[in-house]
């Protein structure tokens, strides 16, 4: 679920000293807005003195099988317990996130904050050495990759998708996601409220 999302139009006034998206691109210029598995994506995450600071990730953890891992439903997997430690937790920006539709109508169907306002994603990550990258342009060496954390669905994912849904942080739960004990950030792993998404209409 959830293998495509935006980040475009990170809003003036959400973390600006953070998320400068001019100061962002041009330190990073291979951000992508428009995220697919294996894209460099932008993340907040603790750095060296505690202080929240942005940082572009390849979004999908090493593949299993044929696919990178994206999504991270069972918490409890020794797949994903050595990354849920407060070191590797970081918040994602989204604007939108799309979960496919069999119709009608078919395709993806987009879902933002009904606030308008930009949401976090309770996320986590890992260093990891190898190549990513397409075959065209490989990106070999030191990578760092990021997935979040899914969840049951609320009233306004499930009729869509009635597997899972990204969580979707507050702003009171930043804090306690990014620096919380294991079982106080794991609580956070819930659906959002009925009122905090909308479905957008379908493309024309």
């Amino acid at each position: 679920m959830c293998n495509r999302y935006r980040a475009a139009a990170i809003k003036a006034g959400l973390l600006p000293d953070v998320f400068d998206h001019r100061k962002v691109k041009i330190r990073w210029p291979d951000i992508s807005e428009e995220m697919f598995p294996d894209r460099v994506g932008l993340v907040a995450r603790l750095d060296e003195n505690g202080k929240m600071a942005p940082d572009a990730m390849r979004w999908g953890f090493p593949k299993v099988q044929t696919s990178y891992v994206t999504n991270v439903r069972n918490a409890a997997s020794g797949y994903w317990k050595p990354w849920l430690k407060t070191e590797y937790r970081c918040l994602v920006p989204v604007t939108e996130f799309a979960e496919w539709s069999p119709g009608p109508p078919k395709g993806d169907r987009w879902f933002a904050r009904a606030d308008g306002d930009v949401m976090m994603f309770a996320g986590i990550w890992r260093p990891w050495t190898g190549t990513r990258g397409t075959k065209a342009a490989p990106a070999e060496g030191e990578h760092r990759l990021f997935a979040f954390l899914t969840t049951t669905p609320n009233a306004v994912v499930a009729p869509i998708h009635p597997k899972a849904m990204p969580v979707v942080l507050e702003r009171a739960d930043w804090d306690a996601w990014l620096t919380g004990a294991p079982e106080e950030a794991l609580a956070l792993q819930r659906p959002a409220g009925d009122d905090v998404l909308r479905l957008l209409p379908p493309a024309a």
